[in-house]
């Protein structure tokens, strides 16, 4: 039965796709003045458009954007053929993944570093709110001969709106809108300002944005003072847990704050500069992560939880800080054109999050304490700096050439705080021990800092062998070097077990370096079948870095130590740089007179050394690994049609087959207490299917245009997105689980003038109840398919949970624009 509905809608969502550029073929004949309109791309490194590019790019307008209220990066993989971004709310970088490359959990720490994000010309990873953006660009597949700092599986390109000139122009907007789950109504507003300070020389462009999400998940279960609060009191008695917990309504809401400001010189028809400041400020207030149906049989909260409920012990906070100061410079050489690209960007974040389930599992009795929470207060941040420089030849020459230079630099640090109080008291107090309190209740202190460089010479040449026939080859040189420097101490168990001072810490530092180079190869031909018609074949390469984990390494004699530590084997300490290589074959067609647009790709990747993730041996710290190989090969469609003067309709598909092709034994390796392997059933096996991505995506939108109110414009649309399961760990295995498909519908009504339009909208049209990913396993509840996998306290787990996808969103949104 299972199978049957997969193919079923693999099968049905194909012919969708397919049809809605087949329909058209009689209603275009009504019409005779229409055509889709051509969208200009920066992709190729050269302007030109998305139907003249021999490569698989979707770029989404701001037409588009705002058509089907896409907000940021979650919204627009939607609309993607082979993109996916699990949506985790604000508070988790939600993963990337394009053509399924991707072999951890779907849960936080999934891979996010198989594709790479740009800000105009700069390298920036961020889930940026898209106000005054020209379009989203999306390359899929490996980029990385044109592209570095990670473009493994592919790249985004965030296009600002440029500065103008020549008039003053702005405008203003706002959005009002409630969730069918939330006890207030949230808000998103803010305005665009374009302005020449000097007509046709120097001009000023801001923007400023403010999103208000209420959120829509319940903390009701957090304690009210750590240590002392039961966090699992007698259920049945409602003033016990009154007096020991307490709720938190709509505990996921979000603020974020987006700026932007730009100033762009062109003194002369050859020289053009832009400086331009990006600003972005999110407060998030928890996960959007439920418990329903995520707890042990056991528990007595899993009989009474509800769907929009979490059961975390403290709440979640974090706020992260984005910056990006850039430099952009073109100037018109005559035989080329030169462009540098200067970035100067940092991110700093601090966050707290629940860490009892985790201190449980480690087995060291901790749960013997009734009253025993742990949180962890995380610090990271990063300064980045960037400089790409290139020359693009000009000229109507058969051959034409692009040669550029890259640097990446990134400085970062972090520091992870646990605390778990009231455990020293209770452990001098009732178990005996002779030591010392530890007033400040730090468990565990983890501290890093990290150095990475990236260095890459690149370019490429093309020829036309004809007028119709173009080949093209690229190289790319790079060269990458990480020294990780990090310490680690345990300062509770030190004092209370070991007798260190009440105040002490100590941080024995240690670092680890690791670099490579190598060669990054592409190529790539198309031929002109007619003049609307196109064929192309590609072979492209990418690669994402290595490095060091961070991790101090176990001294000699760790077979002997018994007690707590945390360190990393000397396979847990470095990881290798990992390597796609991709084959695609696809063509782009218009057709009825640019009246219908239908491009098709079928590929094959192959993926070398993926980078997986772990944890350590000794005391379960995160680290990467490497596997032996993976492969994903499929077909992505994506067609749009006029089928009548007043209607128009666009619609996409992918299908994706990714898996292991090599066995990966050390996966999912269960081990015991001293390193050694108990049973290799969770490793992964040739052939296991590929996490955090369906197989089968599709999305299609319509829109009716219609003039109304003496010369007003109507436009309604509608929109569908759906995809079938998810795998949430490789092949199913360890604990693993194949969350169910779903579709959504968003819907909205536009009314506008010249200068004004208001917008009545509804995303998740029937309010469907979804899980984009999760967060651990069904072993955190007993639920493993072996005793040894986290079997440990199951009654009392709640580290496993469901992220949850947004519920109905209505909204009222209106826009002012205005000139001078």
């Amino acid at each position: 039965m299972t199978t049957h509905k997969k193919n079923l809608f693999t099968y049905s969502a194909l012919a969708i796709a397919v049809s809605s550029s087949l329909i058209p073929a009689q209603a275009i004949a009504q019409s005779t003045e229409n055509q889709i309109e051509k969208i200009e791309i920066t992709a190729t490194r050269r302007t030109g458009s998305v139907q003249d590019a021999p490569l698989n790019i979707t770029a989404l307008t701001s037409d588009t954007l705002a058509e089907q209220n896409i907000g940021d990066l979650d919204d627009v993989a939607r609309w993607v053929p082979g993109l996916t971004v699990t949506d985790q709310g604000g508070r988790s970088d939600s993963p990337i993944v394009v053509r399924g490359l991707n072999t951890n959990s779907s849960g936080p720490g999934s891979d996010g570093g198989t594709v790479a994000t740009y800000v105009g010309e700069i390298p920036l990873f961020i889930n940026m709110r898209l106000n005054d953006i020209q379009r989203v660009e999306v390359l899929i597949g490996p980029q990385g001969t044109l592209y570095g700092a990670g473009t493994l599986g592919g790249a985004i390109r965030y296009i600002p709106n440029k500065v103008e000139l020549d008039i003053t122009e702005g405008r203003i907007y706002g959005d009002v809108f409630s969730l069918s789950e939330s006890d207030s109504i949230g808000g998103e507003g803010g305005f665009v300002f374009n302005t020449p300070i000097i007509d046709d020389v120097l001009g000023f462009r801001a923007s400023l944005n403010y999103l208000n999400n209420p959120g829509f998940i319940d903390y009701n279960y957090v304690v009210r003072e750590g240590g002392v609060s039961l966090p699992d009191p007698d259920w049945s008695n409602q003033s016990e847990v009154d007096a020991n917990l307490r709720r938190v309504k709509d505990a996921n809401g979000e603020d974020t704050l987006t700026a932007k400001a730009a100033l762009r010189w062109q003194p002369n028809d050859w020289f053009d500069a832009t400086l331009s400041y990006l600003y972005q400020n999110q407060e998030v207030e928890g996960r959007s992560i439920v418990h329903y149906g995520a707890l042990a049989d056991s528990n007595p909260l899993q009989a009474v939880i509800g769907q929009y409920e979490s059961a975390y012990r403290y709440e979640e906070p974090r706020e992260k800080e984005d910056t990006l100061l850039s430099l952009e410079i073109t100037a018109d050489l005559g035989f080329a054109e030169l462009v540098s690209a200067t970035g100067k960007s940092s991110f700093d974040a601090v966050g707290q999050r629940d860490q009892t389930d985790l201190l449980i599992r480690l087995d060291y009795s901790y749960e013997e304490f009734p009253a025993f929470t742990a949180f962890t207060r995380e610090l990271d941040n990063a300064d980045i700096l960037t400089q790409e420089i290139r020359l693009v030849s000009q000229g109507d020459s058969a051959l034409s050439w692009i040669v550029g230079a890259f640097y990446n630099k990134i400085e970062g640090d972090n520091e992870s705080r646990e605390f778990t109080p009231g455990f020293d008291e209770y452990a001098i107090n009732v178990w005996g021990v002779e030591g010392n309190l530890r007033p400040d209740s730090l468990e565990y202190l983890s501290v890093g800092f990290d150095e990475t460089t990236e260095k890459a010479l690149f370019g490429e040449i093309s020829y036309a062998i004809s007028d119709d026939w173009d080949v093209t080859v690229g190289l790319r040189r790079y060269e990458y070097d990480v020294t990780s420097t990090s310490a680690i101490d345990l300062p509770l168990f030190y004092s209370v077990f070991d007798g260190r001072a009440s105040d002490s810490i100590e941080l024995d530092f240690s670092t680890e370096e690791a670099g490579e180079s190598g060669n990054l190869f592409k190529f790539n031909t198309s031929y002109q079948f007619t003049r609307d018609v196109m064929g192309y074949f590609t072979v492209s390469e990418g690669f994402r870095i290595g490095g060091a984990n961070g991790v101090a390494a176990c001294p000699a004699n760790i077979d002997e130590i018994e007690n707590q530590i945390v360190c990393a084997l000397p396979n847990e300490i470095i990881y290798k740089a990992d390597t796609t290589t991709n084959y695609e074959l696809g063509f782009k067609s218009t057709w009825m007179k640019n009246k219908v647009h239908f491009n098709a790709a079928l590929f094959n990747v192959d993926w070398d050394n993926a980078q997986v993730s772990g944890a350590t041996v000794n005391g379960q710290q995160p680290i990467t690994a490497n596997a032996d190989g993976a492969n994903s090969r499929g077909v992505e469609i994506s067609t749009r049609a006029i089928l009548s003067d007043d209607l128009t309709a666009y619609a996409t598909y992918a299908y994706t087959q990714a898996e292991l092709t090599a066995d990966a034994p050390f996966l999912f390796q269960v081990v015991d207490e001293q390193g050694t392997e108990i049973q290799d059933f969770y490793d992964g096996k040739d052939g296991d299917r590929l996490p955090g991505s369906a197989e089968s995506q599709f999305s299609f939108g319509l829109k009716y245009t219609q003039e109304v109110l003496d010369g007003k414009l109507l436009d309604l649309v509608y929109g569908l997105t759906a995809q079938s399961d998810v795998y949430t760990k490789v092949g199913l295995r360890a604990d693993g689980e194949a969350l169910p498909g779903y579709a959504l519908s968003n819907m909205s009504a536009r009314i506008s003038d010249d200068d004004w339009a208001v917008t009545l909208y509804v995303d998740n049209l029937f309010d469907k109840y979804a899980f984009s990913s999760t967060r651990r396993d069904t072993g955190d509840i007993g639920l493993a398919r072996f005793s040894e996998m986290n079997s440990n306290g199951e009654q009392l787990m709640r580290n496993y949970g469901h992220f949850l996808i947004q519920p109905r969103k209505i909204g009222l949104k209106f826009t002012y624009n205005f000139s001078m």
